[in-house]
């Protein structure tokens, strides 16, 4: 004889109004996407001005005929930063993406009443915080190596 615990045959309920706070969340996510959406493309932008930068400082430079300027470390600083932001960018891209499709899916859901939406709409959700977590790890994992290069450094200086 098998025993059945209370929980198996627990039915979660969807009330209006946790219907409502999920309607409310999506639409705030729905926007935080755009603004993060918004600020990839600057700093697309802003990589792809670095690059300029960086070129115009090492043309500048080779105008000046040997005169000290310093285009090459421009070239290449502007290059460096610009890869930067660029690979900043792509980081930020997808957990914005997966905000959005968060929001559009939820808002689409609950519009239309289709579980499969939902579903995804969540999916979605789970999908930008476990890479937010892993983000975070990492960004952790770096904090703490330069705390440890650190101390290293103050006691090899001393």
């Amino acid at each position: 004889m098998e025993h059945n615990s209370s929980f198996d045959s627990f039915e979660l309920q969807f009330t209006p109004i946790a219907q409502s706070f999920l309607r409310e969340t999506a639409k705030w996510a729905k926007f935080l996407a755009i603004v993060g959406f918004i600020f990839v493309g600057l700093y697309v932008l802003l990589a792809f001005m670095m690059f300029a930068m960086g070129s115009a400082m090492d043309a500048a430079s080779e105008n000046m005929d040997g005169m000290g300027g310093m285009g090459m470390m421009g070239a290449v600083g502007g290059a460096a930063m610009g890869v930067v932001y660029l690979i900043g960018a792509l980081i930020y891209f997808f957990p914005v993406l997966y905000l959005y499709r968060f929001a559009k899916n939820t808002l689409s859901a609950l519009d239309s009443n289709n579980t499969e939406q939902l579903t995804n709409g969540l999916e979605n959700l789970k999908s930008h915080y476990k890479y937010m977590g892993i983000l975070m790890c990492i960004i952790l994992i770096f904090i703490a190596l330069g705390m440890i290069l650190m101390f290293v450094g103050v006691a090899a200086m001393m």
